[in-house]
């Protein structure tokens, strides 16, 4: 049996970012003004929940970007933001290998990216299973092994649990 890698990955999805009124390109879709206000809430919860990220990856969406920025300014990790391709759509296994293998020194990360590649990614580590992560959800997975990535699902935080 493995034993813990002593890495903690978390997976957040982007706060609200309306689809139907955004006239412009997807990679340029922002955060609706109640999905700021939310994910600013949610970030407060998330400081209280003592984290210890090291380093926060996102997606280089502005969506995505956007979330990081504020989850980063309420965890004062605004020098600790990178924002990564592979954390965009299409984020596998494989690709999460590839950045645990950049950032070795990073025993916390915290993901921010999209659907449905973080679902599918969780299930793909944790064995499988329904995993649904809706927007400004946070997953918690602790490594069991980094290459190929293996670990166990601690928890599903919804974002109507996160934004109280």
């Amino acid at each position: 049996m493995a034993t813990p890698t002593d890495r903690r990955l978390y997976f957040l999805r982007h706060g609200l970012a309306d689809r139907n009124a955004w006239t412009g390109d997807d990679f340029s879709r922002p955060l609706t003004t109640a999905g700021k206000q939310r994910m600013a809430r949610e970030a407060t919860t998330m400081g209280r929940l003592d984290l210890q990220v090291d380093l926060i990856l996102t997606s280089p969406l502005t969506r995505a970007a956007q979330t990081a920025a504020i989850v980063a300014e309420h965890l004062d990790l605004t020098d600790r933001v990178c924002e990564d391709e592979r954390v965009a759509f299409g984020l596998d296994a494989a690709s999460l290998a590839r950045l645990l293998a950049d950032h070795p020194e990073a025993r916390s990360l915290l993901l921010v990216g999209h659907e449905p590649s973080f679902s599918l990614t969780i299930s793909e580590i944790t064995g499988g299973g329904d995993v649904i992560c809706k927007k400004g959800s946070l997953a918690r997975v602790d490594l069991i092994q980094d290459d190929p990535p293996r670990g166990d699902l601690v928890w599903l935080l919804p974002p109507k649990i996160l934004a109280l």
